[in-house]
């Protein structure tokens, strides 16, 4: 066993001990490993958030950002207690909502214009949201913690939206794609997931491992097997923080698989810069339409039609039939309405722009490579 793991596994089995007999749940473990090496919360947070009284009803706005009629900016109560901070992008032709898991040196107001640009480019509405200790979300970044942020954004899209499952595409990048890929093992009838840069575990993106170590997190090399709807991996196969070998194991593992992206020579950060990314979501995104349309119609015409039937032994023990021209003297099938099919979504995409000056200072773990600056977060440098 790599010493470094190995030292790792003597202090956190110490530590388990330790919470044990103090009655403290050994989840406590597993998170604290995962905030030295998975999170890093852009500091200090690129936005604000305050009321505008002047509206009446109070609504949230970002004060360093543009505002938008179309944008809601929301703070969402979670299942652990911390509040976090989400917003809702409404584009007027959306026909399919993308929920957007960024990765782990990101928040939202380095985001936003990313949101924009997705939503205009890909008719979709878009939900972003900060995870507990990001941005001005409340709490600390946890795994248990990104797990019920995302729940919380989930159910905030069902009940103030009225998303249902069968619209609904979840994108996780990196970091993100472990509370993504949680939730879609949960949820059978989701439109699609796309995973961009996923890792396997939250371990053996920093250890060479053939097992999954009960303190490891973000197991996705456990859950993905669960999720029924189709995937779409993504991967760069010079990826410097998440080895392209995580996504095609991952893509190996799907029940449902979509034609993986393997883009030759792309790093963690840079995908979007390739024609054939954009490209290949739109290609994934339009066939999940096709396929939520053709789902629609069979639904609809496996619906039992309803006749009128008489015969002339039953006719005898009946009264007489109606004079000509009534219902009873007439044999029709009544066709069961067709409901409406949802027409073709655009495609879904993730960006995870590359930090246009690298800092000088040290990072504490190959995944804290994973920041994004807000001003790439524009047009410039992309090519669609």
């Amino acid at each position: 066993m790599n010493p470094q793991l190995l030292m790792i596994v003597s202090t956190t089995d110490k530590a388990a001990q330790r919470r044990q007999g103090e009655g403290e749940e050994m989840g406590g473990v597993t998170s604290s490993i995962a905030a030295k090496f998975a999170f890093f919360p852009p500091t200090p947070p690129s936005y604000t958030v305050v009321a505008d009284d002047s509206s009446g009803g109070g609504k949230l706005y970002m004060p360093e950002l543009p505002r938008r009629d179309d944008v809601d900016v929301l703070k969402l109560s979670t299942r652990r207690g911390n509040e976090i901070v989400a917003v809702h992008i409404k584009h007027r032709r959306a026909t399919a909502t993308l929920l957007y898991s960024h990765g782990n040196a990101a928040d939202l107001g380095q985001m936003y214009e990313l949101f924009i640009e997705l939503s205009n480019r890909l008719r979709v509405n878009l939900m972003g949201y900060d995870y507990s200790g990001y941005g001005r979300s409340s709490g600390k970044p946890t795994e248990c913690n990104t797990y019920a942020d995302i729940d919380a954004a989930y159910n905030c899209l069902r009940e103030q939206y009225g998303v249902k499952d069968e619209d609904l595409i979840l994108y996780g990048q990196s970091v993100g794609s472990g509370p993504t890929v949680d939730l879609a093992s949960r949820l059978p009838n989701l439109r699609g997931v796309v995973l961009h840069s996923p890792l396997l575990s939250g371990m053996r993106v920093l250890y060479q491992v053939k097992r999954t170590y009960w303190f490891d997190i973000y197991k996705n090399i456990d859950k993905i097997s669960l999720v029924k709807c189709p995937v779409l991996i993504i991967h760069g196969t010079a990826d410097e923080v998440v080895d392209c070998s995580h996504g095609r194991q991952l893509w190996d593992l799907c029940k449902n698989k979509y034609e993986p992206l393997w883009i030759t020579g792309g790093g963690h950060c840079n995908l979007e810069l390739y024609p054939e990314f954009i490209k290949h979501l739109k290609k994934f995104v339009v066939s999940l339409g096709k396929s939520a349309k053709a789902a629609a119609s069979v639904a609809a015409n496996a619906e039992p039609n309803k006749t009128t039937i008489s015969s002339e032994a039953e006719s005898k023990n009946k009264a007489p039939p109606d004079p000509p021209g009534t219902a009873e003297d007439t044999f029709e099938l009544v066709a069961a309405e067709l409901p409406p099919p949802p027409q073709m979504s655009r495609n879904s995409l993730d960006s995870r722009l590359e930090k246009s000056k690298k800092s000088s200072k040290h990072e504490k773990s190959r995944m804290s490579i994973d920041r994004v600056d807000r001003f790439i977060r524009r047009k410039r440098g992309l090519v669609w």
